[in-house]
């Protein structure tokens, strides 16, 4: 489950791209957190530990502003195009008990069959999880599995009190026969010929003599 992360923050009291980029030059992020028909608050967020936060995309913030704590999660991150810079963080506020739907990883354990092959086709499935335990990953066992074999999403094992919101259907990991490649005859190396081109040689010579 994924843990709270306790994030510092000011209340932002000027606006413009001025003052954004003034806030970025002080390695800090602007940033606005709403939800819930609350009034949106703006803030600005010390920027390594955002930088750290944000590679969760399911994280739980706990953003302090004047000693008030606001729950929230990561709605969406805006990147420099260029530099791996944070310009703006969009953040959602969510309650204690609050079931949110979340994009989780599949994690893929196990071997298959020695005769087979496997291929993910799904590396994410959406579900509906309480806020405060989201699972970091789903497992996906595909020990002995043999070629012919398909995993859904449907057959994942999901946490306590977590539920499927992807199609059921959805294929995850499809299991086959490896494909032997034809790579064809090789090619005469330069400077050999053939047994019969050698022989078609040598009855040109004779042909010449006589």
């Amino acid at each position: 489950m994924v843990d709270i992360i306790t994030i510092p923050a000011t209340l932002r009291t000027e606006f413009g791209k001025g003052y954004a980029r003034r806030v970025r030059a002080s390695n800090q992020i602007p940033a606005v957190i709403y939800g819930h028909g609350a009034e949106p608050l703006h803030v600005v967020l010390p920027g390594h530990q955002m930088m750290l936060a944000s590679r969760n995309p399911n994280a739980v913030l706990e953003i302090n502003v004047d000693g008030e704590g606001h729950l929230a999660m990561i709605k969406e991150v805006q990147r420099h195009a260029v530099r791996p810079e944070i310009l703006h963080i969009d953040l959602l506020t969510v309650r204690r008990g609050e079931r949110v739907e979340v994009e989780i990883p599949v994690t893929v354990e196990g071997e298959v069959a020695p005769t087979a092959i496997h291929n993910v086709e799904e590396n994410v499935l959406v579900v509906e999880a309480d806020a405060l335990k989201v699972p970091e990953h789903l497992v996906l066992d595909i020990e002995g599995l043999e070629a012919g074999e398909h995993v859904y999403a449907k057959d994942v094992t999901l946490p306590s009190g977590v539920t499927l919101v992807s199609d059921p259907e959805l294929l995850v990991v499809n299991v086959s026969e490896p494909v032997e490649q034809d790579l064809g005859e090789e090619p005469e190396t330069e400077g050999e010929e053939s047994e019969e081109d050698a022989s078609e040689g040598t009855a040109e010579e004779s042909s010449d003599d006589e």
